[in-house]
């Protein structure tokens, strides 16, 4: 049964796919770093103290997380992986978008012309339902649907 969750659109856009699931913070930089400087046009997750997400391919799908955690390098990180086409389909924020995500997102809009999706205060109740693997449809008012 479908499951509906409303946010904040950041970056509008529709979408369906698939999910990736990270129930914390996730570090852009230990994210994204081995394949943005490899110039890779896939990124497999490098951050190895996140297990929810290490290891996983991210680009193309929704990645579902609280927050963006880590240092200042943050939204250059997303605007990178954005200019390589390397980012995933959309960022999916449980809570209030960080401002170093936000900045990364704007760059990759602005810079890119990115058709980067981003959604922030989708709520805990979202990241508690979401799973890996989960097919995902966004819609451009901020609707959520796990289906």
């Amino acid at each position: 049964m479908a499951k509906e969750f409303k946010g904040r659109v950041l970056a509008a856009g529709t979408w369906e796919g698939e999910a990736v699931v990270s129930h914390q913070g996730v570090n852009t930089l230990a994210t994204f770093q081995k394949s943005a400087l490899a110039g890779k046009t896939e990124v497999t997750v490098s951050d190895q103290n996140n297990p929810d997400i290490y290891g996983k391919v991210i680009t193309g799908k929704a990645l579902c997380l609280p927050q963006t955690i880590g240092s200042t390098t943050g939204g250059l990180v997303i605007q990178s992986i954005c200019a390589l086409g390397a980012n995933p389909a959309a960022f999916l924020f449980s809570e209030h978008v960080d401002s170093l995500a936000a900045s990364g997102i704007v760059l990759a809009k602005v810079w890119q012309k990115s058709d980067l999706i981003a959604v922030d205060l989708l709520g805990q109740e979202f990241l508690d339902t979401v799973k890996t693997g989960d097919r995902i449809r966004i819609d451009a008012d901020g609707t959520v649907t796990i289906l």
